[in-house]
């Protein structure tokens, strides 16, 4: 009896460079010149990550950038209409990101790194807030983090033990 072999989904990453700089360090012969890169990558339908790479060209530091932005892929959870379940809240560094859902329609109302993280999970309706720090780095892993809080009806019923329509009925 043959076995039947499963197919894999690829994912259908889309790239989004959030981020690059030129760094110079200057020594008595000469100035050495190096980039470092910001990358988010998403399918635009509940999974997302994001990379930093550095070298000595901009195209090698966006390229490393990509690949671990691959080994970081997140699944966040979205519901009908493109939007999240429940607000949240996250802080990483001192950089923090509120995120509440929106109705349809809205759009994605959020400013530099948070949009870009919002767009490449593929949310539609959201309203979000970055407060303190607007590093990038930090807000791209606060948003991040506050995103991977996010929980469904299912999961809590399963954590709590009771049946949906209770947890519905509040």
């Amino acid at each position: 009896m043959k076995k039947k072999k499963k197919k894999i989904k690829t994912l259908e990453l889309k790239e989004k460079l959030v981020m690059i700089n030129r760094v110079c360090k200057v020594t008595k012969g000469r100035r050495y010149f190096s980039f470092t890169a910001l990358v988010i990558k998403g399918d635009r339908n509940g999974v997302v990550g994001y990379g930093f790479g550095k070298a000595k060209e901009a195209p090698d530091a966006i390229y490393k950038a990509g690949e671990k932005a691959k080994k970081k892929l997140l699944k966040i959870n979205i519901i009908k209409g493109g939007t999240i379940p429940h607000e949240q809240e996250a802080k990483h560094g001192g950089a923090r990101v509120f995120i509440c859902p929106a109705s349809e329609g809205t759009g994605i109302i959020a400013g530099g790194a948070v949009r870009s993280v919002l767009e490449a999970v593929g949310l539609k309706n959201v309203l979000s807030k970055s407060k303190g720090s607007s590093n990038k780095h930090n807000c791209i892993k606060a948003t991040i983090l506050a995103l991977s809080k996010i929980r469904t009806v299912n999961t809590i019923a399963l954590e709590r033990g009771i049946s949906i329509k209770k947890i519905l009925k509040g």
